[in-house]
């Protein structure tokens, strides 16, 4: 088994969705773990329905606005996790990127508050891997 990182940084396009999802999940569930998201081309908000799917199992994440993913950041994380196939993350300094390819049930006709259940739940259960736990 390996030591899970200390510090992770969350990435997709927009920051609005799928890294404010694991960033939130890895931070409630994990509070000794440094965490950080960021996008590739950040959102002007958080996507409400990350905010609802979040609430309904008691993580808050108001206040919590997409940011730009920057040199700082990739320098200060031990690992760099890409959420999906969009966003395109390299690092100069060695640190190691990850990508996990989340499912996405939009592309089976599932939309609104199920999809972002699903989208949740596959996220909880990766980060719980990561993080050396097993989902709840």
């Amino acid at each position: 088994m390996t030591t899970p990182p200390e510090s992770v940084l969350f990435v997709c396009v927009h920051n609005s969705g799928k890294s404010q999802i694991a960033a939130a999940i890895a931070r409630h569930d994990f509070p000794d773990v440094r965490v950080t998201s960021a996008g590739t081309a950040p959102s002007p908000t958080v996507h409400p329905g990350s905010a609802d799917t979040l609430a309904e199992v008691g993580i808050d994440i108001t206040g919590e606005q997409p940011k730009p993913i920057t040199d700082e950041l990739i320098t200060d994380a031990d690992l760099v996790v890409v959420l999906g196939t969009e966003a395109q993350v390299a690092t100069a300094d060695g640190t190691p990127v990850v990508r996990w390819d989340v499912d996405e049930p939009s592309s089976r006709g599932i939309e609104g508050t199920e999809r972002m259940r699903l989208v949740r739940e596959d996220v909880r259960r990766r980060v719980h891997e990561l993080l050396g736990a097993t989902a709840p």
